[in-house]
């Protein structure tokens, strides 16, 4: 029986990853009109804090030296998730779950772009022209001006902003860090913050909500968002610790499969023909930048002399 190989391991664990996110997002889009926004991300979040804290008690990780810099990027970290978390889940719930997950498909350009431009990292013209052309993917998708366009494609495209951030600091945090006590500082930071918004009416972020009692459904359905927001997690760490990073991380668009084929078929949301033609765009972006930076890694190999 053949089994699987290092790359096609990462392959599978990062479709699961990102079907468990698409699916996720599905089941909190479902809480709308039933749950208050920063109650529903509470709830959500208490409980996937303590399911990663079971996890990092288990594994001897809560203890951990970190330096006052590293202090510092992960509370830039925890905001940054803090407010990517408030502008999704709040776009989540007033527009299509596969227009939203067709903009944030612009996060791998951003982080590239973000890389080049705060990391000094190295990015060639064609990767540049790729970044240039996927963000007239986003907006082919936005449409500012069109009649469909509302404040909550501009969230959509905060969440990427706040994501991107979010993605930079970590990587310059130092390696001695482990990703699940990063991943439970970064859930107990979401939770407070929703909390915190909550008990002060938002502080005029969204309109004033009583909260409310959730029902069976919504208890069972905050219960099943957490499961899977808990594998996505824990699949997406170790997809990207799985063989070639560049082989493996443009897998991450089964997401937008998945969340097109869950918005059509539980809330009958169908993209139009620019959404389908954007999210194109993202995507064949996307992976160009990907291959591009993959032959750039093989030549930068190559050229390191050998003893």
């Amino acid at each position: 029986m053949n089994t699987l190989s290092i790359n096609q391991r990462g392959a599978v664990l990062m479709m699961v990853a990102m079907s468990a996110f698409a699916i996720g997002d599905g089941l909190m889009k479902s809480l709308s009109g039933g749950v208050p926004l920063f109650e529903a991300i509470f709830l959500r979040g208490v409980l996937t804090s303590i399911l990663l804290f079971s996890v990092v008690w288990y594994r001897g990780l809560l203890r951990i030296k970190t330096t006052a810099e590293d202090k510092r990027r992960i509370l830039v970290r925890c905001l940054a998730e803090a407010l990517a978390a408030y502008f999704f889940i709040a776009a989540l719930f007033h527009m299509p779950l596969g227009d939203l997950t067709a903009i944030l498909q612009a996060l791998p350009l951003t982080v590239t772009l973000a890389s080049a431009v705060f990391l000094g990292q190295t990015v060639g013209w064609r990767r540049w022209f790729a970044i240039l052309v996927g963000f007239g993917g986003v907006l082919l998708i936005v449409r500012p001006g069109a009649d469909s366009f509302t404040i909550y494609s501009v969230y959509g495209v905060a969440t990427v902003i706040c994501a991107t951030v979010r993605d930079i600091v970590t990587r310059s945090l130092s390696p001695n860090i482990p990703s699940l006590t990063v991943t439970l500082a970064t859930a107990l930071a979401v939770t407070l913050f929703a909390g915190l918004m909550g008990w002060t009416n938002s502080f005029g972020l969204s309109p004033p909500e009583p909260w409310v009692i959730p029902n069976g459904a919504e208890i069972a359905t905050i219960i099943a968002t957490g499961v899977t927001i808990i594998l996505a997690y824990l699949t997406i760490i170790m997809a990207m610790r799985q063989g070639d990073v560049s082989f493996i991380a443009p897998f991450r668009y089964t997401g937008l499969v998945v969340a097109i084929l869950v918005g059509i078929i539980a809330f009958g949301d169908w993209p139009d023909f620019l959404t389908w033609i954007g999210s194109g765009i993202v995507v064949g972006s996307g992976l160009f930048a990907f291959a591009r930076e993959r032959r750039a890694e093989g030549i930068a190999a190559r050229s390191v002399p050998h003893r």
